[in-house]
């Protein structure tokens, strides 16, 4: 089973490699770099929270980043899952599934109630392993965007 624990400053070498495996995953160009000063503006306005999974040799294998937002609805706050990556040769294995419920820990340790995210309609297989640990689909409200 992996290690997981939240992330520091010093790990943002290995987080970058992972973001940047992320959003080539949703077909965006590699940027090693710039997932770097992405990381690093995380950690400076302290604005998400990042978790990082570790394997048995200390290798860095996953991660999952949490932003918080407030919710005028329950007068509190949500956290948003909005980055969850396992690197290819590490899926299948229960990383993914450790990951988030180290979120889930998280955030209520935090006192968050509620924690939320998308996924792509076509991503049947994260659908899956979200619907086996109890996320439920929103059947209530539609997801608009707007480029600007």
């Amino acid at each position: 089973m992996p290690t997981i624990r939240v992330a520091k400053p010093e790990d943002i070498d290995d987080l970058a490699l992972l973001v940047d495996g992320y959003r080539q995953f949703y077909r965006q160009p590699s940027d090693p770099e710039g997932a770097r000063h992405f990381l690093i503006q995380r950690f400076e306005r302290e604005d998400a929270h990042l978790l990082i999974a570790l394997d048995g040799t200390g290798s860095a294998v996953g991660f999952v980043q949490l932003f918080p937002v407030p919710s005028t609805t329950s007068l509190g706050s949500r956290w948003i899952l909005n980055d969850l990556f396992v690197v290819p040769e590490g899926r299948c294995r229960g990383i993914g599934s450790a990951l988030l419920q180290a979120a889930r820990n998280l955030a209520a340790a935090h006192g968050v109630a509620q924690l939320m995210l998308r996924t792509q309609i076509d991503n049947l297989t994260a659908q899956s392993r979200y619907q086996s640990l109890g996320w439920q689909r929103d059947e209530a409200f539609h997801t608009f965007l707007l480029t600007v």
